[in-house]
């Protein structure tokens, strides 16, 4: 004070200053302290640390010591006769020696209380306090209070001296306490250094008691000291007296159980079980820990009159329950007597119905399962039963006043049919899941339980009564926590308990799957699963199938409420369908704006017709008839538009999207082509395009010549609008599809309309096929106007200017690919749904019909591309007419496009359609624009040995234009094989037949010896034994005629031709042999140029 200027230097000021310095002048401790402070702390500086660097030597004694040289009258003696200098001195080599003594005793695993007669005497406390608080206040870079906080622990008064240091430096207060906790024991043992160490941090959170729940928070933290933490909370709770459930006890605890930190919680875990078994510090803190929780019991039960929990006790009770869960199921606990019968009292008493009174209750039910010791007496089972049974009654109650859609009830039904399928390991993941925490449950601690909600509660049959008149979850998505009706209801049908008692469960699954969105719970998918397995597939053991599938019109009425309604409508009309036969499911209100229903009622009928065509011979002969849904109705769903939504919206359709393509491809792969699919991805859509009328449209395409502008911008708005919105413009937009085959239509429009019609291909497909087989088919031509793969040709008789006009091709094509294989599909889907029975009634083999079926698609397969193959064909018209021919080019490439995939597809459809032939003009054609003609090589061998000399002649002329294609190896031996095949025939054919074998083909030599130029040596040699044949004939003929005039019937003219056409294919071959040769010497030029 005497050496800080003051701010006010009036007299008044500086004579009370002075009266005050007086009086402090007066005080001996004060004095004692500024003689401390008086000290030469540079020397002492450079004492300490020789002192430090000589402690450090192992086996040093107390004399051996820099500070002070000799002690002639012991320590505590010249503590007190010293001057200020030397007991500074004398206190810091004691602290010095024992800091260097603990450090030698660190390898024992005794905790070292060192005695000493400055230490130990508490008069000296205070003096050896400002000692230690000026040393470290004025040596700071050799001094540590962490260090100095460690040496006190030794020594006796050590606790009180380190709380008069930390007062002195409050501001290490948190530093002080991390470092001693980080020093303590995992788990307090009873042993001299754990106590002294929990005494001098507890001595300090007495004095900052403020700061207390900050240590406990660093021995959580550090995973230290339980004990101490459980004292420090018992101190809070004790120092908030008068509240009505004080402190933060539960809610600790609890944290450290239930937490996500894993070591934290078998941190405390292992504090519990220790506790247990041996007595020190961990037991007795483990005991005051259950001495206030059953006290907090306690309380919560003299609140409760005559077994009603107040409200505002609920939420602790839920919390209190829960923790004496965990300390049984994580940490081992033992109940002990009195906490099993307090806590059988509170978990039986009945709450108030509220959200948190079904949370209590569900908690409740859950421990019963978890802590079977509890209902270990008569008493306390006798009172579990009638709890459980209170709660089956009440069940309806409470879920009407507590607005809870996931309440207990279905809870309790969900335990009753995991008990009675003896599913105890779903058992255990629910009450895991509900108390939320993982625990370990015996099964064969639930033996009792089973037999109580068996035997005594619910019987099989009561829980499928009861579970078909639980309320279906409105707007059940995978959002709605906890356990819900859906998943009662789904363990019924797997247990087959409605089909056993005969309880229709038809009506509530259609109820729920009507008032379900999106996102879709993961639970529906599994619930269609196993209902249409309980339809279909038998039972081993009983034989009754009383589910019902769903009805047409109960699905037709889903898909009028969405956004194909006037779609069904007409449909309705047409039928003369009635959609309100179901009178049990009139009132189930459907959202329009939701495609859960749909999609959900599209999965369960795919899965219905697989299960029922893959088990169709087990019900065939057993005799069972099932119901079958037509195809008129298959046909009018809008498989494909669901699909594509679903596709793009997986996130909200994760567990349907993949099982519904996969059913799809299977069962009706024409809605499941790889075009659709890029068509479906490429497409874009704006929003907010301006209304269009149909009268606008029919004004467009009526002037659509005249003014092709109009057609033009009505067409551009269609494609920015969504498919879905320009579905009602179907009808009308393919009658016009022949008005866009005129001459004077611009290829623009043409190209849009397609653009358009793929567009409307992902809503609904097969309806769209229809109208365009009605548009493009001239009117006095039949058509299968409701199903395309009763004639999947059909589209093939449409207007002959489609075969020059490749935009309206292609929608042609499309419309033709997915008829085929829908027809495919239908006749296999056939056979394996009728199979046939021998008078035993047992399946027979299938194999002719199987072959039947397989003769048939492959003849329209091949009728399909027999017909586009003659479309490709050059006509009159073509020459004429100006850009006709580049039109023929550009309908070819589309074609041999389409042939490519088709041969990919079915490698044996190339074999069967060049057995039957076709036009040799096309061949250049084919074998350039369809890349997979090379499949031809493997069978052309075989094409040659017909007895027929047109396959002949066609298998040499499709061998030339594949050997130019490509020069292969296979190639050349083909070609070589064909050759020596032909010097064969030569020989052995007659006049005629030889004229007409070999006249054809010679223009193919000349190809074959272009591609293969070691081959001309036989080619020549064939040409010139031809030559002398022909010759000779035409010799022979006209030497006959003129001699002995009866040639009439030897024709010479032929074989003269034919000798002509030889030398003429001679000549050829040498022309290109030669130019090959001149290719090649100047080719070699070139590269002696280089060289």
């Amino acid at each position: 004070m005497s050496l800080i200027s003051p701010l006010d230097t009036s007299k008044q000021c500086l004579k009370r200053r002075l009266e005050i310095l007086t009086l402090i002048s007066g005080i001996e401790l004060v004095n004692s302290i500024v003689a401390l402070l008086s000290i030469d702390f540079h020397a002492l500086e450079i004492d300490v640390k020789k002192e430090q660097q000589l402690r450090q030597k192992i086996g040093s004694l107390q004399h051996d010591s820099v500070l002070i040289h000799n002690l002639p009258n012991g320590l505590a003696l010249e503590f007190e006769r010293s001057d200020c200098t030397r007991r500074l001195r004398l206190v810091l080599s004691e602290l010095l020696f024992i800091q260097s003594q603990v450090q030698e005793a660190n390898d024992d695993s005794e905790f070292l209380i060192k005695q000493s007669d400055l230490f130990d005497n508490a008069v000296y406390i205070e003096e050896i306090c400002d000692v230690i608080c000026i040393a470290l206040s004025e040596l700071p870079t050799i001094l540590n209070i962490h260090i100095i906080t460690e040496i006190l622990l030794h020594v006796n008064n050590g606790s009180s001296v380190i709380c008069r240091v930390v007062a002195n430096f409050p501001d290490s207060f948190h530093e002080v306490c991390s470092n001693l906790i980080s020093h303590g024991e995992r788990q307090e043992e009873n042993t001299s250094g754990s106590k002294v160490r929990v005494a001098a941090l507890a001595a300090l959170c007495r004095m900052n008691p403020a700061q207390a729940l900050a240590i406990r928070s660093k021995c959580v933290e550090y995973c230290r000291m339980p004990a101490l933490a459980i004292s420090l909370s018992l101190d809070h709770t004790g120092k908030t007296e008068g509240a009505e459930l004080q402190g933060d006890m539960v809610a600790f605890v609890s944290g450290l159980l239930l937490g996500n930190d894993q070591a934290i919680r078998s941190w405390f875990a292992l504090f519990i079980r220790t506790g247990q078994k041996r007595k020190g510090e961990s037991q007795a803190a483990l005991q005051q820990l259950r001495d206030e929780l059953l006290r907090r019991l306690q309380s919560i039960i003299l609140a409760s009159l005559d077994g009603q929990l107040p409200d505002s006790c609920v939420v602790q009770a839920s919390a209190l329950l829960r923790l004496y869960c965990a300390m049984r199921g994580i940490a081992g606990i033992k109940f002990q007597d009195e906490e099993v019968s307090l806590i059988v009292q509170l978990l039986t008493s009945h709450p108030s119905p509220t959200p948190a009174g079904v949370r209590f209750v569900s908690l409740g039910l859950c421990m019963l399962i978890a802590c079977p010791s509890l209902v270990s007496s008569a008493d306390h089972e006798r009172r579990g039963i009638e709890w459980v049974q209170w709660l089956v009654r009440e069940e309806a109650y409470f879920e009407s006043a507590s607005g809870v859609s996931a309440s207990f009830g279905e809870m309790l039904l969900l335990m009753a049919i995991h008990f009675h399928s003896n599913q105890l390991s779903a058992i255990c993941d629910l009450v895991c899941s509900t108390l939320g925490m993982k625990i370990p449950i015996r099964p064969n601690n639930m033996t009792r339980m089973k037999a109580v909600f068996t035997q005594e509660i619910f019987t099989e049959q009561v829980v499928a009564a009861h579970a078909v008149k639980v309320p279906v979850t409105a707007d059940l998505n995978a959002n709605i926590p906890g356990f819900l009706p859906i998943h009662c209801i789904h363990q019924l049908l797997k247990s087959r308990a409605f089909a056993k008692h005969n309880v229709n469960i038809k009506n509530w699954i259609y109820r729920q799957i009507c008032t379900s969105i999106s996102p879709l719970h993961p639970v529906l998918p599994l619930l269609v699963e196993v209902y249409v397995n309980s339809i279909l597939l038998p039972n081993a053991k009983t034989s009754e199938f009383t589910n019902k599938p769903l009805t047409e019109n109960e699905i037709r009425r889903v898909f009028q409420s969405s956004i194909f309604g006037p779609y069904f409508n007409s449909k309705r009309t047409l039928y003369n369908l009635n959609f309100h036969d179901a009178p049990d499911c009139e009132d189930v209100v459907i959202t329009e704006t939701s495609l859960t229903p749909q999609l959900l009622l599209l999965y369960y009928l795919l899965l219905y017709e697989d299960v029922r065509l893959n088990s169709a011979q087990t019900l065939v002969a057993s005799g069972r008839k099932v119901v079958t849904y037509s195809a008129e109705f298959m046909g009018e769903l809008p498989i494909k538009y669901l699909l594509h939504q679903a596709q793009k919206d997986q996130h909200l359709y994760a567990g349907l999207f993949g099982p519904l393509l996969k059913l799809l491809a299977t069962h009706f792969p024409h809605l499941a082509l790889v075009e659709d699919w890029l068509d479906d991805l490429s497409n874009a859509s704006e929003q907010n395009c301006a209304h269009i009328s149909e009268f606008e449209v029919s004004q467009a395409f009526e002037n659509i010549e005249l003014s092709p502008y109009k057609t033009t911008t009505v067409l551009q708005q269609f494609l920015n609008k969504e498919p879905i919105d320009i579905w009602p413009y179907a009808n009308l937009l393919t009658n016009y599809s022949r008005s866009t085959l005129t001459a004077k239509v611009p290829r623009y429009i043409q190209e849009l309309y397609k653009q358009v019609w793929l567009r409307l291909n992902t809503v609904l497909p097969r309806h769209l096929w229809v109208l365009s087989i009605k548009s493009l088919v001239p009117k006095n031509i039949p058509v299968f106007a409701q199903d395309v793969s009763a004639d999947p040709l059909q589209i093939l008789r449409c207007d002959e200017r489609v075969f020059r006009c490749a935009p309206l091709l292609t929608i042609v094509l499309r419309v033709l690919r997915a008829s085929l294989a829908a027809s495919r599909s239908q006749l296999a889907q056939y056979l394996q749904a009728h199979p046939q029975l021998d008078a035993q009634g047992r399946v027979i083999n299938e194999t002719e019909r199987e072959e039947l079926r397989i003769a048939l698609v492959a003849a329209q397969d091949s009728a399909a591309v027999q017909i586009l193959l003659e479309g490709c064909l050059e006509t009159p018209e073509d020459r004429s007419v100006p850009g006709q021919m580049w039109a023929l080019r550009e309908v070819r490439s589309v074609i041999c496009s389409y042939l490519h995939q088709v041969f990919i597809a079915d490698t044996s459809l190339v074999k069967l359609v060049h057995f039957q032939g076709y036009p040799s003009e096309l061949l250049e054609v084919t074998v350039r624009g369809i890349p997979s003609m090379h499949i031809c090589l493997d069978f052309i061998p075989e094409l040659l040995s017909q007895p027929c000399i047109n396959k002949q002649v066609f298998a040499v002329q499709l061998l030339s234009h594949l050997s130019v294609q490509y020069a292969l190896p296979k190639s050349m031996s083909a070609a070589h094989l064909a050759i020596s095949t032909l010097a064969a025939l030569l020989g052995v054919l007659n006049s005629d037949c030889r004229n007409k074998l070999f006249l054809p083909i010679l223009p193919c030599l000349v190809r074959i010896a272009t591609a293969f130029p070691p081959l001309v040596e036989d080619i020549t040699t064939l040409l010139m034994q031809l030559a002398r044949i022909a010759l000779s004939q035409a010799s022979l003929a006209s030497h006959v005629d003129s001699r002995t005039g009866y040639g009439d019937d030897i024709n010479y003219e032929n074989p003269r031709e034919l000798c002509v056409q030889a030398q003429q294919t001679f000549k050829q071959i040498l022309r290109s042999a030669l130019v090959i040769s001149r290719s090649d010497k100047s080719a070699e030029s070139e590269r002696g140029k280089h060289t």
